[in-house]
């Protein structure tokens, strides 16, 4: 009995695949593929959004970290900064030279979008912090705050509207990032988009490619919204003035 449950579980299991593939088959307009696929189109764009959000907060403890660390000093400033040159090497690249170490997969283009993501966020700590008017921070001394209590409540809040403007920059280029790590096996929408370029002319293959490449948009344009928000949220309206 058992066992022709197990085989009645497999007929019906391959009864769902051979409607699924027939699906596929045929030729859909763009609404009906998604309509037809949005289950699998969720699930990319979920993990999309989960490795550049994973990517970004790495980046940004990293980066602010290094450049509260060496905003005063200009030397260690322009050696922080050297994370520019990975901006040089071509992502597609890179994610091959890092199968040797990291193989295929996550961890692969997670490496890779944290690398990406930092200039940007470093750099934009820098300047920020450094910028600061100097009157202020002479103020702050005057007061009898410590090197640390004028950074977090002086130079930081300050700086802080030039410090999100980097970590925008950075979200907004590994969004775009994110989808060539389909090459190594990476999650995310970029799948959509190689498989429909792998089987291109096949049915249903620019659809994959347009759905793929459309919601990367929507994501890039909802991070975007999300950072005005929290810019509005998190910034005086004396600083924003």
């Amino acid at each position: 009995m058992a066992h022709m449950a197990s085989a009645n579980r497999k007929l019906r299991s391959d009864g769902r695949d051979s409607v699924s593939s027939g699906r596929r088959s045929r030729t859909l307009s763009l609404g009906e593929y998604l309509s037809e696929n949005w289950v699998d189109v969720l699930n990319d764009a979920i993990q999309h959004v989960d490795i550049t959000a994973a990517a970004i907060a790495i980046a940004v403890v990293i980066g602010v970290g290094l450049g509260m660390l060496t905003y005063r000093h200009s030397l260690l400033s322009s050696l922080a900064t050297t994370t520019s040159a990975f901006l040089t090497i071509p992502s597609i690249a890179l994610l091959g030279i890092l199968i040797g170490p990291l193989g295929l997969g996550t961890a692969n283009v997670l490496f890779a979008l944290v690398l990406y993501a930092l200039l940007p966020i470093t750099r934009n700590t820098i300047v920020g912090l450094a910028g600061v008017d100097s009157s202020l921070v002479n103020a702050g001394r005057g007061m009898g705050m410590s090197r640390t209590r004028l950074l977090w409540r002086v130079r930081v809040p300050l700086a802080w509207p030039v410090i999100l403007s980097g970590i925008r920059v950075s979200t907004q280029m590994i969004i775009g990032i994110a989808a060539i790590g389909a090459y190594v096996s990476g999650p995310g929408l970029g799948n959509e988009i190689f498989h429909g370029l792998a089987r291109f002319g096949a049915v249903n293959s620019l659809n994959q490619v347009l759905i793929g490449t459309g919601a990367i948009v929507i994501i890039a344009l909802l991070f975007d919204i999300a950072y005005i928000a929290i810019d509005r949220l998190t910034t005086s309206r004396g600083i924003r003035a």
